[in-house]
This record gives C-alpha cells, sequence and structure tokens, in this order.
C-alpha cells in the first residue's frame, strides 16, 4: 500500500491550494481519509475527515467554511480543497485512511499514511 500525496506549495494570504491523496494497493472508496497537520513547533491535529459514506466531519472549526474534501474513485484519489487561506495553516500536511470512523481517526493511529506536503501561507 502506498500513498502519495501532491498540491502543496508557496501561496499568498487569501489564496487557495488543492492537495491530492492517491492511493495504490488499495480503495480509498472503501475508507475514512483524514487530513492531519502540524505547524512549526505544535503537535499534530486533524483538520477534517471523508467517511465511507461521503460525510465531512470538521474536527478545525476554522476550516469549516474554508476547506473541503471530494473523492475521484475513478483516480482513487481524495482531494482537500483548501480556500481564503492564512498564515495559521501553514504546516505539513498529512493523508491517513482507515476502515473506521471519524471519530476513531483523531484517537488511534490510521494503518495508512501519506508523507506529508507543506504548505505555506506567507506574502
Amino acid at each position: 500500500v502506498q500513498f502519495v500525496e501532491s498540491g502543496g506549495g508557496l501561496v499568498q494570504p487569501g489564496g487557495s491550494l488543492r492537495l491530492s491523496c492517491s492511493a495504490s494497493g488499495l480503495s480509498l472508496d472503501s475508507f475514512a481519509v483524514i487530513w492531519f497537520r502540524q505547524a512549526p513547533g505544535k503537535e499534530r491535529e486533524g483538520v477534517l475527515c471523508i467517511e465511507h459514506s461521503g460525510y465531512i466531519i470538521y474536527y478545525d472549526n476554522s476550516a469549516k467554511d474554508r476547506f473541503t474534501l471530494a473523492r475521484d474513485n475513478a483516480k482513487n484519489t481524495v482531494f482537500l480543497q483548501m480556500n481564503t487561506l492564512t498564515a495559521e495553516d501553514t504546516a505539513v500536511y498529512y493523508c491517513a485512511a482507515d476502515s473506521t470512523t471519524a471519530q476513531a481517526m483523531v484517537r488511534v493511529s490510521p494503518r495508512y499514511w501519506g508523507q506529508g506536503t507543506q504548505v505555506t501561507v506567507s506574502s
């Protein structure tokens, strides 16, 4: 099983980015997929998760009106669309997956992880 993340980079405040989490060796549509982020000097935190049903759970209220997730099952990929980015969104973003609930994904480390992609919001 392999996860590959892409789409990170440098963006100005107020800008947008779309991160991709692509998998090989398993079908992502059968799993819940969560995005974590870890800012410098801070602990890793869950941002949002899409369950197998398609329901999206937000762990971070600041992301609720700005971030969303979408599946492309044909590409075996989950996309994280991030809009109206601020400096506080600067972090390494990780996708992870497991066959469990969104609540469990932040209590027990998921089985499958991507390598992380850097997002930097700066003018």
